[in-house]
């Protein structure tokens, strides 16, 4: 007897992350003796801070659950580090803690009633979490001469279409953005939130990347939507420590009946985060001289290597900005549009499967971040090094001494190559 099929509706149609089936494809086709250039999973290249691993080992034998909300002394310590870093005002006991900040975004949408705006290009998860949820979706699509990013008259148009500022809606803005790497500056931020109270929407503001901006100069749009914005970080971007899950979200007083819905919810669910690895948090957030020359010396190593890979993208004709922070690249390879058309290829979807194969070439089409299917756009994550290497030769430079010209060539070899064979490619 065959056991008949029954699944949720929502979830029919729906696959693995394309970030994660990616990266499953690009080590299958290792297996198989094929040279891949994996530009695919955004997984920080850098190792964990020594004190932070060093905190982990130290606290391995806790084994007790912990409250849902999270460790007290991990939530004070998430507190002052938003109130340090980004001038806001948040109480510990307004921070909930959970398994990566990807957790917690689908547990905010499972308990928020409401339709859920998403500027595109956007991060892979935010839309399927959405599906899933049968929560209603609404794009506002930037394009290649906005910088992808989201104006204030952007979202005002949007709203204005609905004339109805009494309907619950929930924004998601991303930035350094997954998957360019833009950013917004505080005059455009300011602008942005005053819209935003002006339509009564929630402001889920993901600044996972925060602290990989490569000038240091991360501005929370929580400075000017303080009562309407919830700031999500977590260990997986800046610390290097995805596979640790551990996320936060930091709520003001006026959005406490979500952040008591969330942890209503998440004590039926994962009840709580790891404890060993909540105890080796605080060690992060506190962050110290240390862990804050380490972030000096990641971000001269991103930016070098944005420069000189989005050098070689924009010599060879593609169309890509050059990113304010985070580790990717987003690319709209439109001006070979006829080329492209001429081999088959129609859209964002059929140019990355065709430069996989033929060049091993591993990257991500726009369709996966909301763009237009016949789009020829794609996500680059430049995180294809030896990160431990880079890091190790970078501490024997000045903090204030550039990068010498040769340092890419040196230890972020693979990934210069792999933007040269995109180029190549393009080209033939």
């Amino acid at each position: 007897m065959s056991i008949p099929v029954s699944l949720n509706m929502n979830l029919r149609g729906i696959g693995q992350s394309a970030t994660l089936a990616i990266n499953e494809r690009s080590k299958a086709l290792r297996r198989e003796g094929r040279k891949i250039y994996g530009l695919g999973l955004g997984q920080s290249p850098f190792p964990i801070p020594q004190s932070v691993v060093d905190s982990l080992k130290m606290h391995a034998h806790e084994k007790d659950y912990l409250h849902v909300q999270g460790l007290p002394a991990l939530r004070t310590a998430v507190a002052e580090f938003h109130i340090k870093k980004d001038l806001a005002d948040i109480h510990p006991d307004q921070v909930l803690i959970g398994p990566g900040s990807k957790e917690l975004m689908f547990l905010l949408q499972l308990v928020f009633y409401g339709e859920i705006i998403l500027p595109s290009p956007s991060w892979v998860s935010y839309h399927p979490q959405a599906h899933i949820l049968g929560r209603p979706v609404r794009f506002i699509h930037t394009s290649f001469e906005d910088k992808w990013r989201l104006t204030a008259d952007m979202l005002e148009r949007h709203c204005a279409a609905d004339n109805d500022n009494t309907k619950p809606r929930l924004i998601i803005l991303n930035y350094p953005s997954n998957p360019d790497g833009g950013s917004y500056t505080a005059d455009e931020l300011e602008a942005i939130g005053f819209i935003a109270r002006k339509n009564n929407i929630i402001l889920l503001s993901d600044e996972i990347y925060g602290q990989l901006h490569f000038e240091g100069e991360h501005v929370s749009v929580s400075r000017y939507y303080p009562e309407g914005t919830i700031i999500s970080s977590g260990l997986s971007k800046w610390c290097g420590a995805g596979g640790w899950r551990l996320g936060t979200f930091s709520f003001p007083p006026q959005l406490s009946w979500l952040r008591e819905a969330m942890a209503a919810a998440a004590s039926e669910t994962y009840t709580s985060v790891s404890a060993p690895i909540q105890y080796a948090a605080i060690r992060a957030f506190k962050c110290g001289i240390n862990i804050e020359r380490y972030l000096w010396r990641v971000r001269k190593i991103l930016k070098a290597l944005a420069t000189d890979t989005v050098r070689i993208l924009q010599d060879g004709g593609v169309r890509v900005h050059m990113p304010d922070g985070a580790f990717y690249l987003f690319i709209d390879c439109t001006p070979f549009a006829e080329k492209l058309h001429a081999r088959n290829i129609h859209n964002s979807m059929d140019m990355c499967e065709a430069l996989l194969q033929e060049t091993g070439v591993a990257i991500l089409p726009g369709a996966a971040f909301n763009r237009p299917a016949n789009e020829f756009t794609a996500r680059l994550a430049t995180v294809n090094f030896d990160g431990a290497k880079a890091l190790a030769k970078c501490e024997t430079i000045p903090l204030d001494t550039p990068l010498p010209d040769s340092f890419t060539k040196t230890y972020c070899k693979e990934t210069l190559d792999a933007c040269k064979r995109i180029v190549k490619w393009l080209h033939d």
